[in-house]
């Protein structure tokens, strides 16, 4: 079985490396990007299993980059959770009609993602 690939999409290099270590850590090969609209060329042509995806971003918020990709064939197979500062009934919801599959709140634990990886992989 050829190894799985997550994208983690984050503009602060903080939660970039901390996700990154923990996809690491347990075994997954990562790509990064940090705006929406990079990860939208990732994902295009990385062809990731999984994507992390912060929604406060400059640019494309995470929202609009979940809504592109699931508008894609090549990207719209690929679950998108939401990892975010963002923590109201109303931001999960948005999200889930945006497209996202998971929603992970900041600060997150190593669980909270790796639970993740095993909900969608």
């Amino acid at each position: 079985m050829s190894e799985r690939k997550v994208l983690v999409v984050d503009d602060s290099p903080t939660d970039l490396a901390n996700i990154k270590n923990i996809l690491n850590e347990a075994g997954y090969a990562t790509v990064t990007a940090t705006s929406g609209k990079e990860a939208i060329e990732k994902a295009t042509a990385e062809k990731p299993d999984l994507i992390f995806m912060d929604i406060i971003m400059p640019d494309m918020d995470g929202y609009a980059a979940c809504r592109s990709l699931n508008n894609q064939a090549e990207t719209k197979n690929i679950p998108v959770v939401f990892v975010t500062s963002k923590h109201q009934k109303a931001d999960r919801l948005w999200a889930q009609m945006q497209g996202g599959k998971g929603f992970v709140t900041k600060p997150y634990t190593a669980d909270a993602i790796t639970d993740q990886l095993k909900a969608f992989l």
